[in-house]
């Protein structure tokens, strides 16, 4: 069996805030204009006019991809700052509120607007997603089944998003709750092969529900552009070394199933009532108070969960040239991903609300810019 590109692309969407007032602010269209000038396809708005998005080209291997997303957030904050403004990469804004913001006018915003109604308006989230090149449609479909199994494992290392309206909401990841509103949304059903999966979509598509494959977002799909697998799990990293990680550790685990499956070998497949149960430890609890190995039927602590994790993708990791950036997994089990970090930070705030929130932010635009 060819081994596939196993390539990468990065998608992060940033949150634009007033460097002095730390408010959101929406994007000037000289500013987009300006970005995109620079970086043409490769920046968007997104769906809030307080958003921008940014995805790096197909990259071959992690080194790429980390030039290539430095030098799109360093664009975008230079950008930003000519207009008194700075990209934030966070989840949830910790002080925001979601009435407050309007959606881009764009035709598809517009459709989702009238087909999702209410729930599209708390949208005030933002994500991260990594493709990874898998060129034969039947590989896809059976590792995508395989693979989310480790989805909640990402979404731990990932949690960025604890405050909600300047409230501890008591989550690491708020912004799964919000998203889980929306249709088409959590752990990707299990599809036997690819035809179970085009059959499934096409009926919604011949029904009008939907238009194509594009209005699915699992949290693992593949893509309706590209042929990847693309994970959607993930909190946005303030960090760009923490987005690389992730970016890692994504290939690896899917370079290990495929190495798996040319051995006859595969990755056991478990319900989703109990991934569930694991995604939903992650999202409340980020990297704090473990996960559950199903096999060994106990809850295991982050640290031993992910060094045992890195050992078992370690001789992909060392193939793609990405074993000290999914060796940085552990770093952040042991000094606490965004959402503790957040944390801590609120606490430097003073004795308001108001002012634990304001510390959080700038806390996230130094972390931001930390590498650039």
């Amino acid at each position: 069996m060819d081994a596939p590109a196993f390539s990468l692309g990065i998608e992060e969407e940033y949150l634009l805030v007033d460097r002095d007032t730390l408010a959101l602010t929406e994007a000037p269209k000289a500013l987009l204009a300006a970005c995109s000038a620079e970086l043409e396809d490769q920046v968007s708005p997104e769906y809030l006019q307080c958003q921008i998005e940014i995805g790096t080209r197909p990259c071959p291997d992690i080194a790429t991809a980390r030039d290539d997303l430095r030098r799109l957030r360093e664009a975008v904050s230079r950008h930003a700052a000519e207009f008194n403004l700075t990209p934030i990469a966070a989840s949830c804004h910790p002080l925001a509120h979601w009435r407050q913001q309007h959606h881009t006018d764009k035709e598809r915003y517009h459709d989702l607007r009238r087909d999702l109604g209410g729930v599209v308006q708390r949208m005030l989230i933002c994500g991260m997603h990594v493709h990874v090149g898998i060129e034969d449609d039947q590989l896809r479909a059976d590792l995508m089944r395989q693979a989310g199994y480790f989805l909640p494992h990402l979404l731990a290392l990932s949690t960025s998003s604890p405050f909600w309206q300047g409230i501890d909401t008591g989550l690491a990841s708020y912004r799964i709750s919000v998203f889980d509103n929306l249709p088409r949304t959590g752990l990707p059903p299990h599809f036997s092969n690819w035809q179970d999966y085009e059959r499934s979509v096409q009926a919604l598509v011949d029904l009008g529900v939907i238009e194509d494959s594009s209005k699915i977002w699992w949290d693992l799909r593949p893509s309706s552009r590209f042929p990847t697998l693309e994970t959607r799990i993930m909190d946005v990293q303030p960090r760009l070394e923490d987005a690389l990680m992730l970016a890692a550790l994504t290939q690896c685990i899917l370079r290990m199933l495929w190495r798996m499956r040319r051995r006859n070998l595969r990755w056991r497949i478990y319900e989703n009532f109990l991934i569930g149960e694991n995604r939903w430890r992650a999202q409340r609890y980020g990297v704090t108070e473990g996960l559950i190995d199903f096999g060994a039927q106990k809850i295991v602590p982050c640290a031993q969960l992910f060094d045992e994790l890195i050992a078992l993708v370690e001789e992909d990791a060392q193939a793609l040239g990405c074993l000290a950036e999914i060796e940085r997994a552990r770093l952040v089990v042991a000094e606490g991903n965004s959402s503790s970090r957040q944390r801590v930070a609120a606490e430097t705030g003073g004795g308001t609300e108001e002012g634990r929130m304001r510390a959080v932010v700038q806390h996230l635009i130094d972390e931001f810019h930390e590498g650039l």
